[in-house]
């Protein structure tokens, strides 16, 4: 239910009313009546114009000529993380790693070959169970820890995909952020 309004306030209604104008959004200019294009000559070129960006939109893209289409690769296979049992027994020291490689010092490009050696030479070995040491990096640099970030990066890729199960960061006993364990394939899997 409305209220009526005292004489007080409709006075003071009265009095900002009076003193309103209407705003006008900044960037909007008023056309003058003149120079405003009839609706009927505008609708046609717009709906031309949209009808070509649809047709445009509706072919499939153009290859080059003589380019072949990508080959079909089959999906890699997921990563899986350690279970928590062997986690515990690394943990605890009960079990080993089978081989290690220290990748501290190396550039990048070093190291990425490395990896890949070291891995392929595990594998073949029958290794399970590798540890990844990659270092911390040190605290005053500003790409700190340019191999601890890469290295994860680099075994998810399809390279090493088909030889590595899965990896993790590693117990505090075997490096803690510093290291990876990464488990490996068997030649059937």
């Amino acid at each position: 239910m409305k209220r009526r309004l005292s004489n007080e306030e409709r006075e003071l209604w009265d009095r900002v009313r009076q003193s309103a104008k209407p705003l006008l959004r900044s960037g909007t200019r008023r056309l003058k009546p003149a120079l405003a294009a009839p609706v009927a000559e505008v609708v046609p070129e717009a709906v031309a114009a949209r009808s070509e960006k649809v047709e445009a939109a509706a072919k499939p893209p153009q290859r080059p000529v003589g380019s072949r289409p990508k080959a079909y690769s089959p999906p890699l296979p997921s990563m899986a993380a350690l279970e928590t049992k062997a986690r515990r027994r690394l943990a605890r020291g009960q079990t080993g790693v089978d081989r290690r490689i220290d990748l501290h010092g190396m550039t990048q490009a070093q190291a990425h070959s490395a990896l890949i050696g070291f891995l392929h030479l595990a594998r073949g070995n029958g290794d399970r169970l590798v540890l990844v040491i990659t270092g911390k990096g040190r605290e005053d640099d500003a790409d700190r820890g340019v191999l601890r970030r890469s290295v994860p990066h680099w075994l998810s890729q399809p390279e090493l995909r088909r030889l590595v199960l899965g990896f993790e960061e590693a117990s505090r006993r075997h490096g803690g952020a510093g290291a990876l364990y990464v488990r490996l394939r068997r030649r059937s899997d």
